[in-house]
């Protein structure tokens, strides 16, 4: 019989992400900014940071769960940005 090495391993670190995505299925929380204050952008971006980082800490050595986590975190901030943006564009247009 042949073994292959890694396998329990790699099978546990699935686990422990279906388990972690699980964690952050549905709502996160809400952020809210104010779309003229970077500050207050960056904030918003920190907080959801922050949510993702305390919903899959057990699994933070995962190296699946860790890269999931950071795209998710990316995706995040995209999307407050361009939410930002979108309403300064808004405003702009209602002066």
């Amino acid at each position: 019989m042949v073994g292959i090495s890694g396998l329990d391993k790699l099978q546990k670190e699935l686990k422990q992400a279906q388990q972690a995505l699980n964690e952050l299925d549905g709502e996160l929380g809400v952020v809210n900014f104010d779309p003229n204050d970077p500050a207050s952008i960056e904030a918003a971006i920190q907080s959801v940071i922050r949510i993702i980082d305390s919903r899959i800490e057990p699994y933070a050595n995962n190296s699946i769960v860790g890269s999931l986590a950071d795209q998710m975190k990316e995706s995040y901030r995209e999307s407050i940005l361009q939410k930002a943006a979108e309403a300064r564009l808004q405003s702009n247009e209602d002066e």
